[in-house]
């Protein structure tokens, strides 16, 4: 971050999360810890998982931010007969004859994936191998999918009979799980107004997509302190039960803890959320801040912790 040109690009970072924040109040309204939780994974490369109950707006909230950066949108609905190739694409005879590949709705900037939890592991698995690898493999031929890629993957907290719910293997490949509550009751007002007139509030493009991988890359060359690393691993470390540095709340509630790529979204996002906030380099408090939507879906909660109603919220506040 020497560099003056890096500096520069970290100064514009800031004024444009700050524009984007304020051009997507224009629509959504009363959320902005979740729109900053998804342009900081957007920013760093990542995808995120949004859980919350039907009518919250997630299609809309997910339909603004891309408008607001610039990006192709597809909504895939998820149900239990979706196949992996109504995802990825399949090739199929042309009148000549010819074998020729038609493009399922991956080939997109921006994947609103509702309801991931209703299809079966087969068809989880083509998208989340997307999700890894930026790209898809059709018969033997490898498609690079368009940059920047994006997975916002919702799942319903209620009615969970008929769901194939995500292993935790799979929900590490998220960097964040993200929690969308109802709106506080001043929010909702406005939000009912809104929805209820015939106003219609338009949202323009702030960022574009150079700018996004731009700042994707910018994100990867923000120094940190070996004090952060050293911070980050050794939260990280306390959620293991078994592990050297286990915390006392870890071996009483928790079967299983995170892994190392917890570490690697905490310092990533910790590097986001400091050139947003105006700082060239992440401290504690910016690893603090991105803890609760790093971990809580990469901890595993033991029957104890159940029977007695301790959240992974607690758990997570506990360890901080």
């Amino acid at each position: 971050m020497a560099e003056t040109k890096d500096v520069k690009l970290a100064d514009e970072l800031a004024q444009d999360f700050l524009n984007l924040e304020t051009e997507i109040s224009k629509k959504i309204i009363g959320q902005s810890d979740v729109v900053r939780l998804l342009i900081t994974s957007l920013f760093c490369n990542g995808h995120s998982l949004l859980v919350g109950v039907p009518g919250l707006a997630k299609t809309l909230l997910v339909q603004t931010v891309s408008k607001c950066l610039g990006l192709d949108f597809n909504r895939i609905q998820f149900t239990p007969d979706l196949m992996p190739s109504d995802i990825l694409g399949a090739e199929t005879l042309d009148k000549e004859r010819n074998l020729r590949f038609i493009k399922g709705p991956i080939f997109s900037n921006v994947i609103l994936a509702d309801e991931i939890n209703r299809t079966p592991p087969k068809t989880q698995s083509a998208l989340l191998e997307a999700m890894q690898e930026g790209a898809v493999t059709i018969a033997g031929t490898n498609y690079d999918l368009d940059k920047p890629f994006f997975v916002l993957a919702t799942q319903n907290p209620i009615e969970q009979e008929g769901t194939y719910p995500l292993p935790e293997a799979q929900l590490d490949r998220f960097m964040f799980m993200i929690k969308l509550d109802y709106p506080k009751y001043e929010d909702e007002i406005e939000v009912i107004k809104s929805t209820t007139s015939d106003e219609s509030n338009e949202v323009s493009e702030i960022v574009s997509k150079e700018n996004i991988i731009n700042y994707q890359r910018l994100i990867r060359k923000v120094p940190v302190a070996d004090n952060v690393f050293e911070y980050a691993v050794n939260l990280v470390s306390k959620t293991r039960p078994d592990g050297e540095k286990s915390d006392a709340i870890a071996k009483d509630y928790l079967e299983w803890g995170a892994g190392p790529r917890a570490g690697q979204f905490l310092i990533l996002a910790a590097k986001c959320n400091a050139l947003i906030n105006g700082k060239y380099s992440p401290d504690i408090e910016d690893v603090k801040s991105v803890a609760a939507p790093v971990l809580r879906h990469r901890i595993v909660r033991n029957f104890k912790a159940e029977a007695e109603g301790i959240t992974e919220e607690k758990i997570i506040a506990d360890l901080l």
